[in-house]
């Protein structure tokens, strides 16, 4: 009998959510997809030794001080890393924007355009990169702004509905909701009531729910913005979404999932009755929508600042091997 990973396969497409390459060339994946926690934490493996040093010494040849060449190292790695996991997969590798920069329209355009600029030199063309950008207001316009110009964007960080409508609105290729963090805020909220932690089966869990929900809005809709379930904390949440466009799995789980036996149904269906696209958000009525979303509004400050923090270890990291 298939494995879950292979039956899984028949319905979504199963994306690598790690930076590790021997991992990407174990399980296959048609994309992967790397962040500043992920390639902080295969800088350290021994396969990462001849990027780290191709990328300090590009850096070098730009004469700025340490801390600046650091930083020119951390995004010149994070293409070359992109380069050799291109190498192994069939699609697509997405790479991150500096975190840091969620907030600023034209830093996230100018840092977009320099990764494709890099990549470009490096022999692998836009249409194999997506970037990846943090699903704020300023971000998903930014994103808006580099799908007109064929730069494709992975809006991630997304933890509510009303960034998934902004960035389908957008025309953004693919957004990435982050189905464990929003099942982590709602057991936080729980401990710090001092109430029973709540268990929940997968199937139903609010991150689940979350994604059903916006891929039945997608679908029902017309629109062709991918829908990638990510940050997982199970294996029940990822079977629970086959037939989400794609699922970005750890390596963890898709061991896991490539050793489980059993027979799985599709859950996520493509409405049959289509309707027109509702008006558009505006800024005033997204930040509103935001702002009563208790959840979403913690999980995006805080992803954006865990992801800056790997960021600035990473250069310190590149700062030390100077």
């Amino acid at each position: 009998m298939p494995s879950m990973l292979e039956q899984l396969r028949a319905y979504s497409e199963v994306v690598a959510d790690t930076g590790d390459i021997d991992a990407i060339t174990k399980y296959q994946p048609l994309d992967a997809t790397t962040n500043p926690s992920l390639l902080l934490k295969a800088a350290a493996l021994p396969g990462y030794a001849p990027l780290i040093e191709e990328s300090l010494a590009w850096a070098k040849e730009k004469k700025v001080d340490a801390e600046k060449t650091a930083a020119l190292a951390a995004v010149v790695l994070a293409v070359k890393a992109g380069c050799e996991i291109s190498k192994r997969i069939r699609g697509r590798v997405s790479t991150e924007v500096d975190a840091r920069m969620s907030f600023d329209t034209e830093a996230t355009i100018e840092r977009a355009r320099l990764l494709i600029h890099l990549y470009e030199q490096h022999g692998v063309s836009r249409d194999r990169v997506l970037i990846k950008i943090a699903s704020t207001w300023e971000g998903i316009q930014a994103a808006r702004i580099l799908e007109r110009d064929n730069i494709q964007c992975n809006l991630t960080l997304l933890f509510s509905f009303a960034q998934a409508r902004a960035c389908a609105e957008a025309n953004c290729f693919l957004i990435s909701p982050f189905v464990g963090r929003v099942l982590d805020w709602h057991i936080k909220q729980s401990i710090s009531k001092d109430a029973d932690v709540k268990s929940f089966v997968p199937a139903e869990e609010p991150g689940v729910a979350l994604v059903k929900q916006i891929y039945q809005h997608y679908k029902q809709h017309g629109f062709s913005t991918v829908v990638m379930a990510a940050s997982f904390r199970n294996s029940g949440e990822i079977l629970a979404l086959a037939g989400s466009d794609r699922l970005t799995i750890s390596p963890a789980l898709l061991e896991e999932l490539n050793n489980a036996q059993g027979t799985l149904a599709r859950q996520l269906l493509t409405p049959e009755k289509q309707l027109p696209k509702p008006a558009a958000l505006d800024e005033k009525t997204f930040r509103w929508m935001m702002n009563q979303d208790a959840m979403a509004t913690d999980k995006l400050a805080e992803g954006i600042r865990l992801f800056t923090a790997d960021q600035i270890a990473l250069e310190k990291l590149l700062v030390n091997a100077l």
